[in-house]
Protein backbone atom coordinates (compact mmCIF):
# COMPACT_ATOMS: atom_id res chain seq x y z
CA UNK A 1 0.00 0.00 0.00
CA UNK A 2 3.29 2.48 0.94
CA UNK A 3 4.99 1.35 -1.46
CA UNK A 4 6.81 4.48 -3.14
CA UNK A 5 5.56 6.66 -0.53
CA UNK A 6 7.92 8.61 1.70
CA UNK A 7 6.94 10.46 4.64
CA UNK A 8 7.52 14.50 4.92
CA UNK A 9 7.58 13.88 9.19
CA UNK A 10 7.52 10.47 10.36
CA UNK A 11 8.00 11.71 13.87
CA UNK A 12 3.86 11.78 14.22
CA UNK A 13 4.49 8.38 14.37
CA UNK A 14 4.77 8.56 17.75
CA UNK A 15 1.10 9.97 18.09
CA UNK A 16 0.43 6.40 17.20
CA UNK A 17 0.52 5.49 21.26
CA UNK A 18 -2.86 7.22 22.08
CA UNK A 19 -4.49 4.57 20.56
CA UNK A 20 -4.13 2.02 22.51
CA UNK A 21 -4.20 4.04 25.25
CA UNK A 22 -8.38 4.83 24.12
CA UNK A 23 -9.03 1.29 23.68
CA UNK A 24 -8.02 0.94 26.94
CA UNK A 25 -9.36 3.57 28.66
CA UNK A 26 -12.73 2.66 26.50
CA UNK A 27 -12.31 -0.91 28.25
CA UNK A 28 -12.15 0.67 31.40
CA UNK A 29 -15.32 2.94 30.75
CA UNK A 30 -17.26 0.03 29.70
CA UNK A 31 -16.62 -1.84 32.71
CA UNK A 32 -17.51 1.37 35.60
CA UNK A 33 -20.76 1.92 33.09
CA UNK A 34 -22.30 -1.73 33.25
CA UNK A 35 -22.58 -3.30 36.12
CA UNK A 36 -24.41 -7.24 36.42
CA UNK A 37 -27.50 -8.76 37.72
CA UNK A 38 -27.64 -12.27 39.17
CA UNK A 39 -31.26 -14.27 39.43
CA UNK A 40 -31.89 -17.55 40.22
CA UNK A 41 -34.19 -17.97 37.03
CA UNK A 42 -35.20 -15.85 34.33
CA UNK A 43 -38.28 -17.60 33.43
CA UNK A 44 -39.97 -14.53 34.93
CA UNK A 45 -38.69 -12.48 31.73
CA UNK A 46 -40.12 -12.17 28.41
CA UNK A 47 -38.36 -13.57 25.59
CA UNK A 48 -36.81 -9.98 24.52
CA UNK A 49 -37.45 -8.56 20.31
CA UNK A 50 -34.58 -9.37 18.48
CA UNK A 51 -33.27 -6.26 17.61
CA UNK A 52 -29.55 -5.79 15.92
CA UNK A 53 -28.18 -2.43 17.10
CA UNK A 54 -26.78 -3.39 20.18
CA UNK A 55 -24.67 -5.34 17.99
CA UNK A 56 -23.27 -2.37 17.08
CA UNK A 57 -22.89 0.14 20.98
CA UNK A 58 -18.99 -0.67 19.94
CA UNK A 59 -19.25 1.04 16.00
CA UNK A 60 -18.74 4.31 17.53
CA UNK A 61 -15.26 3.64 19.14
CA UNK A 62 -14.22 1.78 16.32
CA UNK A 63 -14.51 5.08 13.53
CA UNK A 64 -12.76 6.97 16.88
CA UNK A 65 -9.89 5.31 16.12
CA UNK A 66 -9.99 4.46 12.52
CA UNK A 67 -10.29 8.34 12.10
CA UNK A 68 -7.05 9.10 14.91
CA UNK A 69 -4.91 6.66 12.79
CA UNK A 70 -6.15 8.20 9.39
CA UNK A 71 -5.48 11.88 10.97
CA UNK A 72 -1.58 10.51 12.22
CA UNK A 73 -0.75 9.51 8.66
CA UNK A 74 -2.03 12.62 7.85
CA UNK A 75 -0.38 14.63 9.86
CA UNK A 76 3.49 12.76 8.68
CA UNK A 77 2.93 14.23 5.27
CA UNK A 78 3.15 11.17 2.77
CA UNK A 79 4.57 11.71 -0.81
CA UNK A 80 4.83 9.75 -3.39
CA UNK A 81 8.36 10.08 -4.84
CA UNK A 82 9.36 9.75 -8.28
CA UNK A 83 12.54 10.12 -9.49
CA UNK A 84 14.52 9.83 -13.06
CA UNK A 85 17.91 10.27 -14.02
CA UNK A 86 19.78 11.20 -17.36
CA UNK A 87 22.91 9.36 -18.02
CA UNK A 88 25.66 10.41 -20.26
CA UNK A 89 28.44 7.85 -21.44
CA UNK A 90 31.73 9.30 -22.20
CA UNK A 91 33.10 6.07 -24.17
CA UNK A 92 36.19 4.64 -24.14
CA UNK A 93 37.44 3.64 -27.57
CA UNK A 94 39.73 0.27 -27.29
CA UNK A 95 42.10 -1.44 -30.01
CA UNK A 96 43.68 -4.47 -29.08
CA UNK A 97 46.30 -4.99 -31.01
CA UNK A 98 47.88 -8.97 -30.27
CA UNK A 99 50.80 -10.56 -31.58
CA UNK A 100 50.14 -13.83 -33.50
CA UNK A 101 54.26 -14.74 -34.51
CA UNK A 102 55.36 -18.45 -34.35
CA UNK A 103 57.01 -17.39 -30.84
CA UNK A 104 53.36 -17.16 -29.35
CA UNK A 105 53.14 -20.44 -29.17
CA UNK A 106 55.72 -21.02 -27.05
CA UNK A 107 54.06 -23.31 -23.45
CA UNK A 108 55.10 -20.95 -20.91
CA UNK A 109 51.84 -20.10 -20.51
CA UNK A 110 48.35 -22.42 -20.45
CA UNK A 111 47.96 -23.95 -22.88
CA UNK A 112 50.28 -21.32 -25.01
CA UNK A 113 50.98 -17.64 -25.19
CA UNK A 114 48.63 -17.01 -27.83
CA UNK A 115 45.60 -18.97 -26.25
CA UNK A 116 45.93 -17.22 -22.83
CA UNK A 117 46.48 -13.97 -24.80
CA UNK A 118 43.15 -14.50 -26.55
CA UNK A 119 40.68 -16.06 -23.11
CA UNK A 120 42.16 -13.28 -21.08
CA UNK A 121 41.70 -10.61 -23.35
CA UNK A 122 37.77 -11.80 -24.32
CA UNK A 123 37.33 -11.78 -20.51
CA UNK A 124 38.48 -8.44 -20.50
CA UNK A 125 36.06 -7.52 -23.42
CA UNK A 126 33.04 -8.90 -21.56
CA UNK A 127 33.63 -6.50 -18.44
CA UNK A 128 33.62 -3.65 -20.37
CA UNK A 129 30.25 -3.77 -22.24
CA UNK A 130 29.38 0.26 -22.39
CA UNK A 131 32.87 0.77 -24.89
CA UNK A 132 33.42 0.06 -28.67
CA UNK A 133 36.14 -2.35 -28.99
CA UNK A 134 38.40 -3.81 -31.62
CA UNK A 135 41.05 -5.81 -32.81
CA UNK A 136 44.54 -5.71 -35.26
CA UNK A 137 46.33 -8.87 -35.12
CA UNK A 138 49.90 -8.73 -36.78
CA UNK A 139 52.96 -11.19 -37.61
CA UNK A 140 55.38 -10.61 -40.45
CA UNK A 141 52.11 -8.18 -41.29
CA UNK A 142 49.00 -6.50 -40.15
CA UNK A 143 45.28 -6.22 -40.62
CA UNK A 144 42.37 -5.67 -38.82
CA UNK A 145 40.26 -8.86 -37.64
CA UNK A 146 37.75 -6.42 -36.16
CA UNK A 147 36.82 -2.57 -36.53
CA UNK A 148 36.01 -1.02 -33.16
CA UNK A 149 32.21 -2.00 -32.34
CA UNK A 150 29.76 -2.52 -29.88
CA UNK A 151 28.50 -5.57 -30.72
CA UNK A 152 31.23 -7.63 -28.44
CA UNK A 153 29.59 -10.82 -29.21
CA UNK A 154 30.81 -10.93 -33.65
CA UNK A 155 34.34 -9.35 -32.01
CA UNK A 156 34.53 -12.18 -29.32
CA UNK A 157 33.96 -14.63 -32.26
CA UNK A 158 36.55 -13.20 -34.39
CA UNK A 159 38.55 -13.36 -31.38
CA UNK A 160 38.74 -16.87 -31.13
CA UNK A 161 38.98 -17.64 -34.33
CA UNK A 162 42.62 -16.08 -34.76
CA UNK A 163 45.39 -18.68 -35.21
CA UNK A 164 49.06 -18.27 -36.00
CA UNK A 165 49.38 -18.91 -40.16
CA UNK A 166 46.32 -16.37 -40.91
CA UNK A 167 49.00 -13.97 -41.80
CA UNK A 168 53.46 -14.30 -42.53
CA UNK A 169 55.42 -15.17 -39.98
CA UNK A 170 57.96 -12.11 -38.31
CA UNK A 171 56.96 -9.30 -35.98
CA UNK A 172 55.92 -6.08 -36.79
CA UNK A 173 55.12 -4.16 -33.92
CA UNK A 174 55.21 -0.54 -35.45
CA UNK A 175 52.86 -2.14 -38.50
CA UNK A 176 50.34 -3.79 -35.87
CA UNK A 177 50.47 -0.31 -33.50
CA UNK A 178 50.01 1.64 -37.37
CA UNK A 179 46.95 -0.27 -37.85
CA UNK A 180 45.59 -0.12 -34.70
CA UNK A 181 46.03 3.71 -34.72
CA UNK A 182 44.53 4.25 -37.76
CA UNK A 183 41.56 2.83 -36.72
CA UNK A 184 41.07 4.98 -33.85
CA UNK A 185 42.12 8.45 -35.33
CA UNK A 186 39.03 9.51 -36.48
CA UNK A 187 36.95 8.34 -33.35
CA UNK A 188 35.12 11.11 -31.29
CA UNK A 189 35.26 9.20 -27.79
CA UNK A 190 37.05 11.35 -25.03
CA UNK A 191 39.31 8.65 -24.46
CA UNK A 192 41.43 6.76 -27.23
CA UNK A 193 43.74 3.36 -25.64
CA UNK A 194 45.87 0.71 -27.64
CA UNK A 195 46.54 -2.56 -25.96
CA UNK A 196 49.59 -3.56 -27.54
CA UNK A 197 50.53 -7.63 -26.57
CA UNK A 198 53.92 -9.06 -28.01
CA UNK A 199 56.70 -11.64 -27.35
CA UNK A 200 59.14 -10.25 -29.60
CA UNK A 201 61.13 -7.34 -31.25
CA UNK A 202 60.26 -5.39 -34.03
CA UNK A 203 61.89 -7.39 -37.41
CA UNK A 204 59.45 -6.35 -39.90
CA UNK A 205 57.53 -3.74 -41.46
CA UNK A 206 58.00 -1.03 -43.21
CA UNK A 207 56.78 1.49 -39.92
CA UNK A 208 59.61 1.55 -37.15
CA UNK A 209 57.55 0.94 -33.38
CA UNK A 210 58.84 4.84 -32.03
CA UNK A 211 57.38 5.95 -34.93
CA UNK A 212 54.13 4.72 -34.90
CA UNK A 213 54.03 5.85 -31.16
CA UNK A 214 54.68 9.51 -32.26
CA UNK A 215 51.76 9.06 -34.30
CA UNK A 216 49.84 7.67 -31.69
CA UNK A 217 50.72 10.77 -29.85
CA UNK A 218 49.89 13.19 -32.42
CA UNK A 219 46.11 11.67 -32.28
CA UNK A 220 45.73 11.50 -28.45
CA UNK A 221 45.70 7.59 -27.98
CA UNK A 222 47.13 6.08 -25.28
CA UNK A 223 48.84 3.21 -25.43
CA UNK A 224 49.82 0.08 -22.83
CA UNK A 225 52.39 -2.28 -24.08
CA UNK A 226 52.29 -5.69 -22.64
CA UNK A 227 55.44 -7.81 -23.17
CA UNK A 228 54.55 -11.68 -23.00
CA UNK A 229 56.80 -14.83 -21.96
CA UNK A 230 58.74 -15.80 -19.07
CA UNK A 231 62.65 -14.44 -18.26
CA UNK A 232 65.47 -16.65 -19.78
CA UNK A 233 63.67 -19.66 -22.27
CA UNK A 234 60.58 -21.25 -22.69
CA UNK A 235 59.48 -24.66 -24.69
CA UNK A 236 58.66 -24.57 -27.84
CA UNK A 237 56.91 -27.18 -29.25
CA UNK A 238 58.08 -28.37 -32.38
CA UNK A 239 56.99 -31.03 -35.03
CA UNK A 240 58.72 -33.83 -35.72
CA UNK A 241 58.54 -37.27 -37.46
CA UNK A 242 58.73 -38.60 -34.41
CA UNK A 243 55.71 -36.25 -33.11
CA UNK A 244 55.91 -33.24 -31.31
CA UNK A 245 58.77 -32.22 -29.34
CA UNK A 246 60.18 -29.55 -27.12
CA UNK A 247 62.92 -27.18 -27.79
CA UNK A 248 63.92 -24.28 -24.74
CA UNK A 249 63.92 -21.07 -27.13
CA UNK A 250 65.30 -17.43 -25.38
CA UNK A 251 62.46 -15.57 -24.48
CA UNK A 252 63.02 -11.89 -26.92
CA UNK A 253 60.43 -9.30 -25.29
CA UNK A 254 61.54 -6.15 -26.46
CA UNK A 255 61.43 -4.32 -22.75
CA UNK A 256 63.08 -0.97 -23.94
CA UNK A 257 61.21 -0.30 -27.16
CA UNK A 258 58.19 -1.56 -25.74
CA UNK A 259 58.74 0.77 -22.66
CA UNK A 260 59.33 3.67 -24.84
CA UNK A 261 56.31 3.37 -26.53
CA UNK A 262 54.12 3.63 -23.77
CA UNK A 263 56.36 6.28 -22.12
CA UNK A 264 55.92 8.73 -25.53
CA UNK A 265 51.50 7.75 -25.83
CA UNK A 266 51.24 8.41 -21.53
CA UNK A 267 50.62 4.37 -21.57
CA UNK A 268 52.37 1.84 -19.26
CA UNK A 269 54.52 -1.03 -19.95
CA UNK A 270 53.76 -4.34 -17.93
CA UNK A 271 55.21 -7.48 -18.44
CA UNK A 272 53.22 -11.04 -18.42
CA UNK A 273 55.62 -13.37 -17.14
CA UNK A 274 52.26 -16.30 -16.47
CA UNK A 275 48.29 -16.73 -16.97
CA UNK A 276 48.04 -14.37 -13.88
CA UNK A 277 50.41 -11.70 -14.32
CA UNK A 278 48.51 -11.66 -17.56
CA UNK A 279 45.25 -11.35 -16.15
CA UNK A 280 46.65 -8.56 -13.29
CA UNK A 281 47.71 -7.00 -16.15
CA UNK A 282 44.12 -6.24 -17.81
CA UNK A 283 42.47 -5.97 -14.51
CA UNK A 284 45.28 -2.85 -14.11
CA UNK A 285 44.18 -1.58 -17.30
CA UNK A 286 40.39 -1.97 -16.68
CA UNK A 287 40.75 -0.20 -13.64
CA UNK A 288 42.69 2.45 -15.06
CA UNK A 289 40.16 3.02 -17.91
CA UNK A 290 37.27 3.64 -16.56
CA UNK A 291 34.27 5.18 -18.50
CA UNK A 292 33.05 9.00 -17.41
CA UNK A 293 29.79 8.90 -16.70
CA UNK A 294 27.28 12.25 -16.31
CA UNK A 295 24.44 11.72 -13.79
CA UNK A 296 21.22 14.31 -13.78
CA UNK A 297 19.11 13.07 -11.32
CA UNK A 298 15.07 14.72 -10.67
CA UNK A 299 13.02 14.40 -7.35
CA UNK A 300 9.17 15.19 -7.93
CA UNK A 301 7.33 14.61 -4.62
CA UNK A 302 3.29 14.90 -4.89
CA UNK A 303 1.40 15.58 -1.21
CA UNK A 304 -0.47 12.98 -0.17
CA UNK A 305 -2.34 13.85 3.32
CA UNK A 306 -5.26 14.97 2.20
CA UNK A 307 -6.94 11.42 1.02
CA UNK A 308 -6.21 10.58 4.70
CA UNK A 309 -7.31 13.85 5.97
CA UNK A 310 -10.66 13.52 4.12
CA UNK A 311 -10.99 9.81 5.29
CA UNK A 312 -10.57 11.18 9.33
CA UNK A 313 -13.29 13.67 8.70
CA UNK A 314 -15.19 11.46 6.98
CA UNK A 315 -15.34 8.85 10.11
CA UNK A 316 -15.77 11.13 12.73
CA UNK A 317 -18.72 12.95 10.87
CA UNK A 318 -20.14 9.55 9.93
CA UNK A 319 -19.90 8.85 13.38
CA UNK A 320 -21.67 11.70 14.60
CA UNK A 321 -24.36 11.42 12.20
CA UNK A 322 -24.86 7.48 13.12
CA UNK A 323 -25.06 8.15 17.04
CA UNK A 324 -27.74 10.58 16.61
CA UNK A 325 -29.51 9.35 14.43
CA UNK A 326 -29.88 5.98 13.38
CA UNK A 327 -28.16 4.38 16.08
CA UNK A 328 -28.86 6.61 19.09
CA UNK A 329 -28.61 4.74 22.46
CA UNK A 330 -26.78 1.81 20.85
CA UNK A 331 -23.60 3.95 20.44
CA UNK A 332 -21.71 4.85 23.58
Amino acid sequence: MFSGIEFAHPGFFWLLIIIPGMIGWYIWRENKLYGSLSVSAVKAFAIPVKNSLPKFRHAGVVLRLLAVGALILALARPQSSLSWQNSTTEGIDIMIASDISGSMLAEDFQPNRLEAGKNIAIDFIKNRPDDRIGLVIFSGESFTQCPLTIDHDVLVNLYADVKYGMIDDGTAIGMGLATAVNRLKESEAKSKVVILLTDGSNNMGSIPPLTAAEIAKDFGIRVYTVGIGTHGFAPYPVQTQFGVQYQRIPVDVDEGTLTKIANITGGKYFRATDNQTLKNIYEQIDRMEKAKIDVTQFHKKTELFLPFALIALFLLSLEFILKNTWLRGALT
